[in-house]
């Protein structure tokens, strides 16, 4: 399957994360969902939190698992199938499992549009590399960096629900939530050794980053008793 890739497509979908990702930065702007809604999108047609998530996220699950599906069986448990198969299963459960239990703020219109485009994107980018680019011997699975990930995805496991601000990571900053999600990512670049997984790695921990120091300015100023102490988002660092 590798011999059908298009290299072109991969370093282009990979340039374009990375650079979503450095404007994020250099706008440093906090985007207009969530607890800025009113403030930054006051007059946006909105839908509600649960149905705006299974909308914007969906495409990420259903764009590689139709890629998975369109697969022979004999390729099944071959090692890019397989890690393809954990970015569905991440995807799998913030389209019909979060989006249920989402409890937020009605969400702009806009923003779910642009969620819907990005992770189409995304999806056919990761699914594609993996599928028709990727080539991992058998013995992937014992080395190095596919066991790295699975250790960092333990570390994913904490720290879940925003709005949380206390046990756990939250002891020691305001985005664990956020800081979870970047380590799983970086992870899953590492098991993947790939391109398109490094620069979502790094568009993740940009949006991200910048999200939770946001957030965490906003606790700032909205607790006067919140610890002076916590981060934003590494602990004892940032």
């Amino acid at each position: 399957m590798p011999g059908r890739c298009q290299q072109s497509p991969v370093l282009a979908g990979s340039a374009t994360l990375a650079a979503l990702g450095a404007l994020t930065l250099y706008l440093a702007k906090p985007s207009g969902y969530g607890k800025y809604t009113e403030s930054l999108t006051p007059s946006a047609t909105r839908l509600p939190a649960g149905a705006a998530w299974f909308l914007q996220e969906l495409p990420a699950f259903a764009v590689p698992a139709g890629i998975l599906a369109w697969q022979p069986c004999s390729l099944f448990g071959l090692p890019g199938t397989v890690l393809l198969g954990l970015f569905c299963a991440h995807y799998f459960h913030r389209t019909f499992v979060y989006s249920l239990l989402n409890r937020g703020r009605p969400f702009p219109l806009v923003f779910i549009f642009r969620g819907f485009v990005f992770c189409t994107g995304n999806g056919f980018l990761q699914g594609y590399y993996l599928i028709y680019c990727a080539e991992y011997p058998d013995e992937w699975y014992t080395d190095i960096r596919f066991s790295l990930e699975l250790h960092l995805e333990l570390i994913r496991s904490i720290g879940e629900k925003e709005g949380d601000l206390v046990g756990g990571l939250f002891t020691y900053v305001s985005g664990a939530n956020f800081f979870g999600e970047i380590v799983e990512w970086m992870g899953y670049a590492l098991a993947t050794w790939s391109l398109p997984a490094l620069a979502f790695a790094f568009f993740s921990l940009c949006f991200l980053g910048m999200r939770a120091f946001h957030h965490h300015r906003f606790y700032l100023k909205m607790f006067e008793d919140y610890p002076k102490s916590r981060k934003a988002l590494i602990p004892f660092i940032f």
